[in-house]
């Protein structure tokens, strides 16, 4: 017998707000699919106004909440049985963070969950990455957001640490983030990928997805660090109006893509990784699994 319910997810990130509808496919002695439905983005950059000022201006907080409602809308559109809103770095360090999503909630009765980035990266990693992996490899998992990014050493199939660090697209946009918190970055990478003889690098985020997608490379074959390298250096030498006319960007990836490219350059220097490879899951297909494991684990109870 085939069953399939409609979950989503929303993540409220510091560059962007995501929803994403996803089928889950249950067939009787088979294992559960995940089926992307439907992915919205809404490019609102709270981080432009948490890393600065501290706070979510009044403009960008009418912005989510109205973002919020659609979201309810389309949620309600597509039979959505089960849904899990969680917000990141600009709403959880936002002084008003607490506030607006109270004010949410009353407006939308959409509840969201203000993480840390640890969980954050515990949520991401949960993903099912095993089939993405070779088993037998060593990787370093790099997750790029607009106010941190999450690392993850994965050796033999398994999780050996994770860790979150402030070092996001839109805080390096804003050019708020400190040499020392680069250095003690280095210094972790190196450490706990030393002892490995060979290590790739899995990255995900949407810059990268859009790097893997012009390069034209068939799915499950990695980007090289040369390549990467030639791809950073190019961006530069166009202006940020050149990368949305002649490269074909849009407005809100044209700035961002830049810093993103260095995080993943220098995570794959540091490590001593010579490929990247890029699955094409985040904190959204997480926060799906989540919602199912979740709800598995009550109804065995």
């Amino acid at each position: 017998m085939l069953t399939i319910k409609k979950y989503a997810a929303i993540d409220i990130g510091s560059n962007a707000v995501r929803l994403l509808i996803a089928n889950i496919i249950e067939e009787k002695g088979k294992a559960t699919r995940f089926k992307k439905s439907s992915l919205v983005r809404v490019p609102i950059r709270l981080g432009s106004d948490v890393f600065m000022k501290g706070k979510i201006s009044k403009h960008n907080g009418e912005r989510l909440v109205d973002t919020m409602q659609a979201f309810k809308l389309l949620m309600k559109s597509h039979n959505v049985v089960k849904y899990k809103a969680c917000a990141t770095s600009a709403m959880r360090e936002a002084s008003n963070g607490d506030k607006i999503s109270n004010r949410i909630l009353e407006n939308t009765d959409i509840k969201i969950d203000i993480i840390g980035g640890e969980e954050e990266a515990a949520i991401i990693a949960a993903t099912d990455l095993n089939s993405y992996i070779d088993p037998n490899k060593t990787y370093l998992y790099v997750d790029v957001g607009g106010g941190s990014t999450e690392f993850t050493v994965i050796h033999n199939g398994k999780s050996v640490t994770s860790r979150s660090f402030k070092i996001g697209t839109v805080r390096l946009l804003n050019d708020i983030v400190k040499n020392e918190t680069w250095h003690e970055l280095e210094q972790w990478i190196k450490t706990h990928t030393q002892t490995f003889e060979k290590i790739d690098v899995l990255g995900t985020g949407g810059n990268i997805n859009k790097i893997f997608k012009i390069s034209g490379k068939a799915i499950g074959k990695p980007l090289t660090y040369f390549y990467l390298t030639s791809y950073y250096n190019m961006l530069q030498t166009y202006s940020y109006e050149e990368r949305i006319s002649e490269l074909d960007l849009n407005q809100d990836r044209a700035d961002v893509i830049i810093p993103a490219t260095r995080i993943y350059l220098s995570a794959m220097k540091w490590c001593g990784a010579k490929d990247i490879y890029v699955p094409k899951i985040g904190l959204a297909d997480g926060i799906i699994k989540s919602i199912y494991y979740d709800t598995v684990s009550s109804n065995t109870q």
